[in-house]
């Protein structure tokens, strides 16, 4: 199943257009933020416009009501859905989302590759495995898992992602963490660019989910704005759009939460 998935993925076009589509929208709305900072508003992807205001004041008081902490907490929005059964796997969610504000944190991302590839990706990634490293990595699941869990994003050379899925998709894939392809040769600076502001959204068969959208060191300003642009995305994704949200919170990882939805 899990290569399967890795040969779709690898001649699935449509990732590229989604980061394309990504990277002119958050362009275009940070500008559009800008002007709409007076009346309180933000103008989301499709032209449609929220009221800013109150996100932006649940956010706050999210921040304003942790407790301080000797590490940098994430902030998160819980989600929680109804009237969708998602048993069935067409109505589930996993998709990488660009944050416009960034996710506040530095995270751990893994380039698969070998050749010209590797060379670039090490000024890039946190961590370069190499098609000969691959094999001793799949024998060693405690390491193999153990990379898993503290990586955020795996990136793997098109060529390879068969072979990848083949020895790391038990590992990779229930964690959702399947590597996204990249022609050999090309710079991985970009992606890996993006990756780092990204967030992946995932229901699984689960209708309360979480996605994290900040740390406690950005503004609530910030947060609210990948808060909006998570709820809007996640309502395009469902059947019967914001209908299909019961509710959503934003909070520290250890703090209160607080309503938005």
């Amino acid at each position: 199943m899990y290569i399967y998935e890795f040969v779709v993925r690898c001649f699935h076009s449509i990732d590229i257009f989604e980061l394309l589509y990504q990277t002119f929208y958050i362009c275009y709305s940070l500008a559009v933020t800008a002007c709409r900072r007076a009346s309180g508003l933000v103008l989301l992807q499709g032209g449609i416009v929220l009221a800013e205001k109150p996100t932006v004041m649940a956010v706050q008081k999210a921040l304003e009501s942790a407790k301080k902490r000797n590490f940098t907490e994430t902030v998160e929005l819980a989600i929680n859905l109804k009237d969708i059964d998602l048993s069935i796997p067409k109505n589930r969610i996993q998709e990488d989302v660009i944050l416009p504000a960034g996710r506040g944190k530095k995270i751990k991302i893994c380039v698969i590759g070998g050749g010209e590839l590797a060379l670039k990706a090490k000024d890039v990634a946190d961590l370069v495995i190499t098609p000969e490293e691959l094999g001793a990595l799949a024998e060693n699941k405690k390491q193999a898992k153990k990379i898993a869990n503290s990586t955020t994003y795996f990136i793997a050379e098109a060529p390879l992602m068969a072979v990848v899925g083949k020895r790391l998709g038990t590992v990779l894939g229930p964690r959702g963490k399947m590597p996204k392809p990249i022609p050999p040769g090309v710079d991985p600076a970009n992606m890996v660019e993006s990756l780092r502001k990204s967030v992946t959204v995932r229901t699984k068969d689960r209708k309360t989910f979480h996605v994290p959208v900040g740390s406690v060191d950005m503004s609530a300003d910030d947060i609210a704005e990948n808060v909006e642009i998570i709820l809007k995305r996640v309502a395009l994704r469902l059947e019967k759009g914001k209908m299909n949200i019961a509710s959503a919170y934003v909070k520290t990882s250890m703090g209160p939460s607080e309503r938005i939805l």
